[in-house]
């Protein structure tokens, strides 16, 4: 549990630029699409699996320049990114903050 918490802590310190976020919430939103579609067309699968890898290292390289989570934490990191979506709702939390810190 220990390496778990480790894990997510390091996942959340290297995903702070905001693009980043959305494209990892995004990320996370095509992987869970991916295994639907494995029950469908394995090669709609392979697509979302493709695209997981452009959204999630175009976000490190582009704008977060820093390595991935899954570098320091292989397999682990898999699963703190999407607890870490899940907490956030996939964004739609820090959306409905940002959209009610501009009303106040």
């Amino acid at each position: 549990m220990k390496y778990f918490q480790e894990a997510k802590a390091h996942f959340v310190a290297s995903h702070q630029h905001p693009i980043n976020q959305f494209l990892h919430h995004l990320t996370n939103i095509v992987a869970i699409a991916a295994v639907v579609f494995l029950f469908y067309d394995w090669r709609l699968t392979i697509v979302c699996l493709v695209l997981t890898q452009v959204f999630a290292l175009g976000g490190h390289a582009f704008f977060e320049k820093n390595e991935p989570a899954f570098v320091k934490y292989p397999g682990i990191a898999i699963l703190a990114a999407m607890q870490w979506s899940f907490e956030n709702w996939f964004g739609l939390r820090q959306v409905l903050q940002q959209i009610n810190l501009s009303k106040n």
